[in-house]
């Protein structure tokens, strides 16, 4: 049967006519049955936003329903926290010494702003992590890229990154305190080991990740190899050296939390000594405000580094550039000083020879 419905539908319109015969509908003709099918109307933007699954995959959301999102998740949190620790001491699921109530915490945010100098330790745990990273930063990203351009140094430095990257980060605490003390010197040197492989690996990385093709335009314009490296290589991957570095100096804000477990004399001990003096008082409020504290700093840091960054490279992040027509006018006017009093030098002449005629020497 199906054989059979499958020959009816091959058979031409006209029965009289041949398999070679032309059809009746003339040429531009809509046909009899497509005359009947009527056109679904457009949909409306509204319907078509319904039409989108809520979960769509890697869809991009306004940016009201992100912060939006980002409330109702911290809501969740709270409205968890008090849920367990509502009601009186004695009918709670957790108690008072296990994890304070909401009401209870914040109560006590006074205590610590006054009281345990709040202010004064934040600052003097960002200079630590300032320094230290300043430091990582000033070392690291050279020596990565010499390591993204010549493989023989990477091969060299290879097992000392692989080690600082993957040694536990509190081994590096007693080491620390050998070598420098348990004054400000090992706090900073504790930032600076426990990062300078991780930002010599990403800048090696960056480097290697910029395509042959530049290389290649550019030596055949006549760039030497240290003008490819400077005004090639560096320029292309300073947009990602830089959003590594954002990224690694929040997991440096985290390390010194373990750095600051010693302090020396009566000197602000940071973030790390409030935990660690509130855990041995028993002050578990306080260890819950400064958990608190810390992420919001470090997101402050966050936004404003990246804002930077979209003004050093608004090719790549769409910022302003602000600060890169701030470095361009720099740069421009360094290039006119440094040619007024260095001169290029003068090209040696080719001699002409049979067949040839006299030219610059390459």
């Amino acid at each position: 049967m199906g054989r059979e419905w499958s020959m009816m539908d091959q058979q031409p319109a006209n029965p009289a006519a041949g398999p070679g015969a032309p059809s009746e509908t003339p040429a531009g003709a809509v046909p009899a049955d497509a005359q009947n099918v009527v056109a679904a109307p457009p949909l409306t933007p509204v319907a078509r936003r319904r039409a989108r699954p809520f979960f769509a995959l890697r869809r991009t959301i306004p940016r009201w329903q992100a912060a939006l999102s980002g409330v109702l998740g911290v809501a969740i949190c709270l409205g968890a926290w008090w849920f367990v620790t509502r009601g009186e001491p004695e009918s709670r699921l957790l108690g008072p010494t296990v994890l304070p109530s909401p009401l209870e915490t914040f109560k006590t945010f006074p205590t610590l702003w006054f009281d345990r100098a709040l202010t004064r330790n934040t600052l003097v745990t960002l200079k630590r992590v300032a320094l230290g990273f300043a430091l990582a930063a000033l070392i690291g990203v050279p020596v990565g890229v010499l390591c993204g351009c010549f493989s023989r140094i990477a091969a060299l430095l290879a097992p000392l990154t692989l080690v600082g990257r993957n040694i536990p980060v509190a081994a590096l605490i007693p080491l620390t305190f050998s070598l420098f003390g348990i004054g400000e010197l090992q706090k900073v040197m504790f930032i600076f080991i426990a990062c300078v492989a991780f930002v010599i690996s990403d800048t090696a990385g960056a480097i290697a990740d910029i395509g042959g093709q530049y290389l290649d335009t550019a030596y055949t314009l006549g760039a030497r190899r240290r003008q490819v490296v400077l005004k090639v290589l560096v320029p292309l991957a300073l947009p990602s050296v830089f959003n590594s570095l954002r990224v690694l100096f929040g997991l440096a804000f985290g390390y010194i939390m373990l750095a600051e477990l010693v302090k020396f004399g009566g000197e602000a001990g940071g973030l790390g000594d409030i935990i660690i003096t509130s855990q041995r008082r028993g002050q578990r409020e306080h260890i819950l405000l400064v958990l608190m504290i810390i992420p919001l700093v470090a997101l402050a840091l966050d936004r404003l580094i990246y804002a930077v960054q979209r003004s050093q490279f608004p090719h790549r992040y769409g910022g302003a550039g602000l600060l890169w027509k701030l470095v361009c006018v720099v740069l421009h006017g360094w290039e006119c000083l440094k040619g007024i009093f260095w001169k290029p030098a003068d090209v040696e002449p080719l001699p002409a020879g049979p067949g040839t005629t006299a030219g610059p020497r390459p």
